[in-house]
């Protein structure tokens, strides 16, 4: 399979030749939601606690005689029934991982890779250096690739560190490296641009 390599200038500079099968995988679309959900799932800290009666202060006395009051049994004032009294069930420190092993991984990451090469929303650039940080010139350069207006995730290098400055204060423009990029990243952009250096590497990855 080859597809078209463009410049900024939105021409035609060449071509990549990739593995059939890394852009014709079908959609599995089960397989993409287990895999995001685990995804999402890894990234809660889990550290939610509440106090049952065993940590909350206080209700180390009796408060009254067992018998003879008149009023109920009661033995502790941090009781549960009791107003500041522990919290019964309440959630505790837990881990929320799940398990997608890299097989999973690999392709439910091609299956929306392919989704958006079908659709024309993939794009390869001869290479993602920009000269410059400044966002305004980023975007100047978006405009001729006819890019603006959308959520675009650029795909390249963490080495490429104007590239990340230039698009880290602009909501609908996100970066990722090449090894690291998940198929969540993916889904959240509309366009999928890459270098032709980041692509080979993932399609080396994603094939092997």
């Amino acid at each position: 399979m080859k597809l078209d390599v463009r410049n900024w200038e939105n021409e035609v500079v060449g071509e990549v030749e990739l593995p059939q099968e890394l852009l014709s995988y079908p959609a599995r679309p089960h397989l993409v939601y287990e895999v995001v959900k685990a995804y999402l799932a890894g990234l809660r800290r889990g550290t939610h606690a509440t106090k049952n009666r065993a940590l909350v202060s206080g209700g180390g006395k009796k408060p009254w005689k067992q018998k003879g009051t008149g009023r109920a049994r009661a033995g502790s004032s941090r009781s549960p029934l009791w107003r500041h009294g522990g919290t019964v069930f309440g959630p505790q420190p837990h881990g929320y991982t799940l398990k997608a092993n890299v097989k999973a991984k690999k392709n439910a990451l091609r299956s929306v890779l392919s989704e958006r090469h079908a659709g024309g929303n993939l794009h390869v650039l001869e290479s993602l250096e920009v000269e410059s940080p400044r966002t305004k010139e980023f975007i100047g350069r978006l405009a001729k690739l006819g890019l603006t207006g959308e959520k675009v995730l650029f795909v390249d290098s963490f080495d490429n560190l104007n590239l990340m400055l230039a698009t880290r204060n602009r909501p609908e423009l996100s970066t990722a490296d090449a090894l690291h990029v998940h198929v969540y990243q993916v889904l959240g952009a509309k366009q999928v641009v890459f270098s032709r250096r980041a692509l080979q590497q993932l399609a080396e990855v994603l094939t092997s």
